[in-house]
């Protein structure tokens, strides 16, 4: 049954969702910075990404109901108060994680100076990203650390590390975790100067989870001191106004693009659709993409080379680093590597 009393806002730049949800609300497509509490004001539900910022400023005097961001984090949202609002929050975990596994070790094999099977990778946070990052890693004979306290808690085992032994041990260090600023597992400036300071293999530092979780000026200091080797950074603070002097120093600089993959936006949009359609009781919508394939189990070197460059956005940015919205809103989808 059509029900035109619904309205619905969505940012415009979530793919591949035009023109789905119209036969069953009235629906507005903003830019991310057109969210205002006026344009918000009659909206039943939001639809975003990371760049709209969900939290009482904006939704304080609108009857939203529901806010489903196409994306793994929900940092942007203050889901404490759409909570005791009745404001129900939506994410896609995973939706991306092979294209950021993607993006690791294509990163990986443009700094590599040695066979991969010669290094030790420390892997911080092994959720549904690090997870895929492990098992390659494994799989390319690489010597593999895990750090996840709240896995660790939860499972037990002998396999974890702590984040100081990774510190001593590791030869490229990937971050996995959400952004979480406060408690027993905080995440936000995990790597600081002490962190940095610890280092003793002058490792690859990867970024390619939330910019705060590295503190930007603590990261120039340890590549100036040669405490880390290179730096591969997707995800900065301050977005979109970031470090130039980070900028200048990483190896690998890319626009927030690491899990920029059309099969990731297929399941995101997918994982959303059917989220809001459930909660309103409509009618289950798809969207016309073909299905996305299975996650490769294994990769190889030259798959992965052949699969993703991420020098070609690094120049990108390099050359431009006022055009970072632009170049991440008008990314050309890569594929991802499957079975």
């Amino acid at each position: 049954m059509e029900n035109f009393r619904l309205n619905f806002v969505i940012e415009r730049n979530v793919p591949f969702i035009a023109g789905l949800l119209e036969p069953y609300a009235n629906i507005t497509y903003l830019a991310a910075d057109e969210f205002t509490p006026a344009t918000v004001k009659d909206a039943d539900a939001l639809i975003v990404r990371t760049r709209t910022h969900c939290d009482a400023a904006l939704l304080a005097k609108s009857k939203c109901r529901f806010i489903g961001t196409a994306t793994i984090g929900t940092d942007h949202i203050d889901s404490q108060w759409c909570e005791a609002n009745g404001i129900t929050v939506i994410n896609a975990p995973g939706c991306n994680a092979p294209a950021v596994a993607q993006y690791v070790f294509g990163s990986i094999m443009q700094v590599a100076n040695r066979p991969l099977n010669q290094y030790t990778i420390g892997i911080v946070g092994v959720g549904h990203v690090g997870s895929i990052v492990e098992r390659w890693a494994k799989g390319l004979g690489m010597n593999v650390m895990v750090c996840d306290p709240p896995r660790m808690r939860a499972e037990g085992g002998d396999q974890w590390s702590s984040l100081a032994e990774i510190a001593e041990k590791a030869d490229i260090i990937t971050f996995h975790t959400p952004l979480i600023r406060e408690g027993d597992d905080a995440t936000y400036h995990i790597a600081d100067d002490n962190f940095f300071a610890s280092l003793r293999r002058s490792p690859v530092i990867i970024n390619s989870a939330r910019g705060a979780i590295c503190d930007t000026d603590a990261l120039i200091r340890a590549i100036d001191n040669g405490w880390v080797s290179a730096a591969v950074v997707d995800c900065w603070e301050g977005e979109p106004d970031i470090s130039l002097e980070l900028l200048k120093r990483a190896a690998i600089a890319t626009p927030h693009i690491a899990g920029y993959s059309h099969d990731g936006k297929v399941r995101a949009t997918q994982m959303i659709l059917d989220a809001i359609t459930t909660f309103f009781y409509l009618p289950r919508v798809t969207t016309s993409a073909a299905t996305p394939k299975a996650v490769a189990r294994t990769v190889k070197p030259l798959t992965i080379a052949e699969s993703y460059n991420p020098l070609v956005d690094t120049i990108a940015l390099k050359n431009d680093p006022s055009a970072f919205e632009t170049l991440r809103n008008n990314y050309r989808y890569r594929s991802e590597l499957s079975e």
